[in-house]
């Protein structure tokens, strides 16, 4: 049994909340290097999406390993001092404590990972965001592995005929529920449909219950009791075979669907298909970006990344987010662009409403 985990944190941003120094990503290669060579991890891969350090790794200490996440940890927090050193802005900003407890979950960091036995052939899709929250990939995952206009395979497929199993999270309430595609999909999306609040964990394949995708989930918000920033999620997708084309995965980007997040955590936005390399939010501290990287896995190695998003078919879904910008942008203060005031309890929106107490009097 092979484990991927990809476990992600904003340690500081490189110039403002736009990009990644290069120093970060190297002092994070130098610990990965070391603990390959201790035999900890089979294989790794660093990466980044905008302001965000991606740790991808394989090894066979299982999901929620305490020497896996105390090695990430480790890392987050050196290259927090790198940041500091650096003047970095927004230095440590997901790292919500000092002391770690044996887990980084709840801790700040993004964390999604998966145990399986590992296929003849293995592609597996890392996507990460920048700039949203979590529940970005209910959309996706919906079309991914529930809707036939996207992934003709669960019509002509035979070993998909039978749909998928989706694990959704009341983030807010802390509590799960599983629906099965296709009989349950109306029922699914009372809840999916409102991202802020739920968010798809997992996706199984039925009836064997083969993990087919795994996404973090974990509000930054609801663990610090305040605005630090955004989710950021990440989400691994298994491919082929009795799972969704590679093709199947990426055609829900083609549409850059709106997600919350952007400037200051508190407006809505077109989630924009990029390679690593574009993967800067500038405008507006955005918009907000999603990168993939794909690899092929052979005993554990991670072959690649193919950076999947670096192709102009997606040329349109860019230009459309392009023009929805622009679109929301003309709105400045005003809803639907900025969220709604009882989702921004947790943004630095309360002290300004402190501000206006005692100004009110009765109609």
């Amino acid at each position: 049994m092979i484990t991927l985990s990809v476990i992600k944190a904003d340690v500081g941003g490189y110039v403002g909340h736009s990009s990644m120094h290069p120093d970060l990503m190297a002092t994070a290669q130098e610990f990965m290097e070391k603990a390959k060579g201790q035999g900890l991890l089979v294989d790794f891969h660093v990466t980044r999406c905008g302001d965000d350090l991606e740790l991808i790794m394989t090894h066979e200490q299982g999901e929620g390993n305490e020497c896996i996440h105390k090695l990430t940890w480790d890392i987050f927090l050196t290259c927090t001092d790198v940041a500091r050193k650096l003047k970095l802005h927004g230095a440590g900003q997901d790292m919500l404590s000092d002391a770690f407890t044996g887990t980084v979950k709840g801790m700040g960091p993004g964390v999604a990972e998966m145990q399986f036995e590992e296929r003849g052939s293995e592609p597996v899709l890392i996507f990460m965001a920048d700039k949203t929250s979590s529940g970005a990939w209910n959309m996706p995952l919906y079309k991914i592995f529930a809707d036939p206009f996207n992934t003709i395979g669960l019509v002509i497929a035979e070993n998909m005929h039978s749909g998928f199993s989706f694990e959704v999270h009341d983030v807010k309430e802390h509590r799960k529920v599983v629906f099965d595609a296709p009989e349950e999909i109306y029922d699914m999306l009372v809840l999916i449909g409102a991202p802020s609040r739920y968010a798809v964990k997992c996706v199984r394949h039925r009836p064997s219950g083969e993990i087919a995708a795994v996404s973090s989930t974990d509000k930054l918000y609801q663990t610090a009791g305040r605005y630090v920033g955004k989710d950021d999620p990440v989400l691994i997708v298994r491919s082929q075979g009795k799972f969704p084309a590679v093709g199947e995965v990426l055609e829900p980007f083609t549409m850059p669907q709106m997600v919350q997040g952007w400037m200051r955590g508190s407006h809505h936005g077109p989630l924009m298909p990029c390679s690593i390399l574009q993967s800067n939010p500038s405008r507006f501290d955005g918009p907000p970006r999603v990168v993939c990287a794909g690899f092929q896995l052979a005993g554990g190695k991670l072959i690649g990344p193919r950076d999947m998003f670096d192709d102009p078919s997606f040329d349109e879904a860019r230009h459309q987010a392009n023009l929805a910008a622009e679109y929301l942008r003309r709105h400045g203060p005003f809803e639907p662009h900025r969220l709604p005031l009882e989702q921004m309890e947790y943004t630095t929106m309360p002290e300004v409403m402190r501000k206006l107490e005692g100004r009110f009097s009765p109609l």
